[in-house]
């Protein structure tokens, strides 16, 4: 068998079935399927039972321990020269497999991944949040989809590895976040290849709301810190970019909110006025306010300006171009408030590696 399919699952029934009537259609048919449950209180057994006679599928389930270490489970268990990893929200169109047989045909390699792209069906704020992920505006690009400068490191959304490369580099790491990115960080210093397969991308549903997608987004801020001191020498200056943002849209609200207050205590000078011909200062600060207000949110609206044709122009929507608005400033905000976080709890205070927001929301 060529080809094993993991697929680490918490409390996501629906999702499971959909990803896996995806696998069902595949044109390409040398693979297995291995759906682990990490300790969910909502099983999907009775959803891969529907899949016994269309695919060659497998059920487990063991404590929850967290997708990395369920991935590992799933390792332990394939028979597939290939393991190719999947979060539970995603859905294959069906030349997915084909696209990856096709790639290594041409030219072989140890490890690979594929982008993801936005499916008709997703909600507006789903596609929202996948066009702040994938955005050139929102350093989102950095995840792949394209061919860069830089090396290409896959994401455990759509990552493929040769099943020999995993037992030699024993899986994901213990890391609660950024798991993915410490195991491409380690396929490239074992001197293994690793290419991106632009054909072989999947649809994929990332969070559901802006809550959870702050939540993701801050994790993901303070994994950067962390693999940094895990693998010296990878953090790039894309990476410091959500945090200098973070800084500035801070930093330009401030300004604009004591702008804000000189230009009400003009107002409130002028009032208690009691002579006209004295009105010079108070019209000042007034002006000065409310010149001085809005040259600090020039920058803020101009970022939103942006956001918002380009998205509504991708999507060919202005619901959703303006939904990416507040989905552009959490991602970078949130990624930037986690990077600042963990850069002072960790270099400055000497916390460890435990460090980490929402310990509990692995697939939230």
């Amino acid at each position: 068998m060529k080809y094993s399919f993991i697929i680490p699952v918490y409390n996501r029934p629906d999702e499971v079935d959909e990803l896996l009537t995806s696998l069902a259609r595949q044109t390409c048919t040398d693979y297995e399927v291995l759906v682990v449950e990490d300790g969910s209180d909502v099983p999907c057994r009775h959803v891969v039972e529907r899949y016994g006679d269309s695919m060659d599928v497998r059920y487990f389930t063991k404590p929850n321990s967290g997708p990395g270490q369920t991935r590992n489970f799933g390792a332990t268990n394939a028979r597939g020269e290939y393991l190719i990893v999947l979060d539970s929200d995603v859905v294959l169109p069906e030349g997915y497999l084909q696209a990856v047989d096709d790639e290594l045909a041409a030219s072989p390699c140890d490890a690979f991944g594929g982008p993801d792209r936005a499916h008709p069906s997703f909600t507006p704020v789903q596609k929202a949040i996948n066009y702040s992920m994938t955005s050139f505006f929102t350093t989102g690009g950095i995840r792949g989809g394209r061919k860069k400068l830089d090396k290409f490191y896959p994401r455990s959304f759509n990552m493929g590895v040769r099943a020999s490369l995993w037992q030699r580099l024993d899986g994901f790491s213990s890391m609660r976040f950024g798991e993915d990115i410490d195991f491409s960080y380690r396929i490239f210093e074992s001197g293994a290849t690793c290419r991106l397969f632009p054909e072989a991308w999947v649809w994929h549903k990332r969070r559901t709301d802006f809550r959870k997608f702050f939540k993701q987004v801050h994790n993901s801020g303070i994994a950067r810190i962390n693999l940094e001191k895990r693998h010296p020498g990878t953090m790039k200056l894309v990476h410091l970019l959500p945090a200098v943002f973070t800084t500035g849209t801070f930093l330009c609200l401030l300004f604009a909110l004591l702008c804000l207050l000189l230009a009400v205590f003009g107002l409130v000078a002028l009032w208690l006025m009691p002579k006209p011909g004295c009105a010079n200062g108070p019209m000042l600060c007034i002006y000065a306010g409310i010149g001085g207000m809005l040259l600090f949110l020039l920058p803020l609206l101009l970022f939103s300006l942006v956001i918002f044709v380009d998205a509504s122009i991708r999507n060919r929507s202005l619901w959703v171009g303006l939904l990416a608005v507040p989905a552009s400033f959490i991602q970078l905000i949130g990624y930037g408030t986690g990077f600042l976080r963990a850069w002072w709890l960790r270099h400055v205070c000497g916390r460890d590696e435990d460090l980490q927001a929402f310990r509990r929301s692995f697939y939230k």
